[in-house]
Formats: C-alpha cells, structure tokens, sequence
C-alpha cells in the first residue's frame, strides 16, 4: 500500500488546525523541523508539534533536519510526534544507535534520513533495527523544489537492501513529488511519498490524496 504523507510546511499557519483537517484521508502528517544549522532555513519546534497533536489522531511523521538530534529526538517522541526520523549525517555513529533505541523504548518509530549525496551504503549499519528509512530526493531544508531524477537508483538500492534481508522497514521519499514523479518512486521501490506544495495547492486535497496512492 502507497501511504501519503503531505508536509505541512507548505500549509496555512494562520489555520493550521483546518489545514490539517482538510487532509484528514492522508497516511500521515509530515511535520519538517528545521534549526538552521544543519540546514540553513528555520521552520518550527516542540511547541508547534505539541500544538498540532492536540488537533489530530493522525500519525505525525516527524523529519528532524537538525544538528546533533541525539540532543532532541526523545522531546520531540514526547511531544507527539509517532514516527521520528533524523539524518544520519548529523550525529556520530555511536549516538545514532543510541537515538534509534531510545526514540523505539518509547513506543515511537524510528527512520534515518540520507541527503542526495549521500551513498545508500552509509545506512547499512542501522538498516536491520530501522522502522523506516527516508531518501531526500531534493537538498533537505526548502520547499518547493526540482525533483533529482538521479536519486531513483538509490531508491532501487535501498527497496533491494529492504527486501533481501526481509525487513519491516518502510521506504519514504521526499522533494519535488507530484503524481508524476510519485510514479517514478514507486516504482523504485518507496511505499511512503511526503508531498508538499503540490496537495496544498490542490483545490480538492482529499480527491488529490487519493490519486496520489495510484500513481
């Protein structure tokens, strides 16, 4: 089953609480925390996630583009968030097992991250205890931009790796997804899809939603 994820980054944040209802038929709520440092635009914070739990049962797919996230990964479990997925570029080894395990002792999922130039290879270490893995199809910290055709094969490389050793391990993708572009992931090999602009921009979101899951 494809699942849906729409960003709320590209929602109203004068009404977020109808935003957010008027996406109610998708998978997940895909909520992008950005610090400025490990990306070099600032989004929102624990404040905004325990905000937007308030307002939802939905599952709240938390995507930490921040530095040192082993300091933050279990506030942001506690604050709501039902998946928390932080890149693995921005901690040492150690601490990322470290992460991994403690955002799952506390009930949550847990999912590594991948910029475009990162190699598939980097997420082999974790991949076995991994509840998803998320490969940025654009440079993380921006909405709104190309899709990189390029990062397909990696796609392919990460669903082989999932697949060979028979992990319960989901596969998300996220930048620059539209129904054409959802079409070339999923068939890589992604199950999940974040899209941004393009269902917020739609005027009937929930029929866009649905069409989405059917590239």
């Amino acid at each position: 089953m494809i699942k849906i994820a729409p960003s709320i980054l590209a929602a109203d944040f004068a009404d977020l609480g109808s935003e957010i209802q008027s996406i109610s038929n998708a998978d997940y709520v895909h909520f992008d925390v950005m610090d400025g440092v490990f990306v070099s635009n600032i989004s929102f914070g624990l404040p905004v996630l325990s905000a937007v739990r308030k307002v939802t049962d939905m599952v709240l797919d938390v995507h930490l583009m921040i530095d040192s996230p082993s300091k933050y990964a279990t506030r942001f479990a506690e604050a709501g968030g039902d998946i928390i997925t932080f890149h693995v570029e921005a901690e040492e080894p150690d601490k990322t097992h470290q992460t991994i395990q403690k955002i799952q002792k506390l009930g949550k999922k847990a999912g590594l991250s991948i910029k475009p130039d990162t190699p598939a290879k980097v997420l082999l270490p974790y991949i076995d205890i991994l509840d998803l893995v998320l490969v940025m199809t654009v440079e993380p910290g921006y909405g709104g931009q190309e899709f990189i055709t390029a990062m397909l094969p990696k796609i392919s490389e990460v669903r082989s790796v999932i697949d060979s050793r028979k992990l319960d391990c989901e596969l998300e993708v996220d930048g620059g997804i539209n129904h054409e572009t959802a079409k070339l992931c999923v068939e890589a090999g992604a199950n999940v899809l974040v899209v941004g602009s393009d269902v917020f921009a739609a005027t009937d979101r929930a029929t866009h939603i649905n069409e989405l899951r059917n590239p």
